[in-house]
This record gives structure tokens, sequence and C-alpha cells, in this order.
């Protein structure tokens, strides 16, 4: 049985169209997801064919997903309000193979920059330094059997502990990828 050309053709246009729908509906009733930008609307609004700019997400939060640094190369992920708290990159190759990592128990109440542990290497020792004020609810236990994993993925398993947030403001006062990489090659020079 063969099909009508126009009828893929009124189909894709009907999915194109509730696409649209849903996108400004999801934009204006779901608080607890991404809010697209002013310009971002007026696009999924438009019909694909006249839509002369590209859709952006703006996410606003502070409590965002992204990497926050400090100037000692702890970093800090949020979500959904406890954040993770580990190494840079940056901080793992300059201590070389960890061999030890000494951490605070679960429940200690952090302020922010105050010392909650320390790291062993093989070539030097450096002490960790909260990024947030909060309280820990989970520290890293594989890293006693296996402190490796901070010099071999500081960003994923190699994690440290994890905290709440007291003061979400304080996440605005660290650095995000970019400022980073900027402070980095400033102790370069």
């Amino acid at each position: 049985m063969k099909r009508s050309p126009y009828t893929h053709t009124h189909t894709h246009g009907v999915k194109m169209a509730m696409r649209a729908v849903l996108r400004c509906l999801s934009a204006n009733f779901s608080p607890g997801l991404p809010q697209l930008s002013p310009a971002a609307l007026l696009a999924a609004t438009r019909p694909p064919w006249r839509s002369c700019s590209p859709r952006t997400l703006s996410t606003t939060s502070a409590l965002s997903t992204a990497l926050k640094f400090t100037e000692k190369h702890e970093w800090v992920r949020v979500e959904g309000g406890i954040g993770t708290v580990g190494i840079s990159s940056y901080a793992q190759e300059a201590l070389g193979d960890v061999v030890y990592c000494g951490l605070p128990e679960v429940g200690q109440s952090l302020d922010q920059m105050e010392e909650f542990g320390a790291l062993e290497s093989v070539k030097a020792a450096s002490e960790l330094y909260s990024p947030l004020t909060g309280e820990v609810t989970e520290i890293n236990t594989e890293l006693a059997e296996n402190p490796g994993l901070v010099n071999k993925a500081c960003y994923a398993e190699g994690w440290l502990i994890k905290m709440t947030i007291g003061k979400p403001e304080e996440l605005d006062g660290l650095m995000d990828q970019p400022a980073y990489d900027k402070f980095l090659k400033s102790l370069d020079e």
C-alpha cells in the first residue's frame, strides 16, 4: 500500500507544532527545569521555517550542576542541594600519586574555607578546605582502599566528601571553569 506524500508532510507539521506548544508549556509551568531565555522562547513559538536564531537555555539557579572552584584548588558540584567536593586536576597533578586521604566524619559542620582533611602523596601532603559552609553528609569510603582514585578520576570517582549547602550565596564567590583556567594561567606567570 502506497502512502500519500502529503500524509508525511502533514504529520511532520503537526509534530513540529506540538513540540513548540510543549516547549512553551514546559517553560511556563516547570519551575524545577531550566527556563528558556526570552530569545529562545520567541524562537520556540515561531514556525521552524521562520526561525532565525539558535535556541538556547538559560540556567540561572545558584544551585547549578556546573563545577565551581576555590583558589586552594577544591571544586564543588551542587545537585539537589548537596555539594560534591573534590580536588582539581591541577591539584592532583601537583601532588603526584595520592597514597592516603584523611577525611572528616559524617555529620561534621564546616565553615567556608575551613580545613577538613588532608591528602598525602609520595612527594607531598596537602590540606583540604571546604569550598562552602555546610554539614558533611557522606565521605568517599572507596578512597580508604584506593586513594589513587583521586589521581585517576578527580572529577568523578575520586570525589572526597558530600555536604549540605548552608549558604547557597557562597557559590557566587567561587570561580567557574573559565575563571579558574584564567587563575591557573596567572599562577604560571
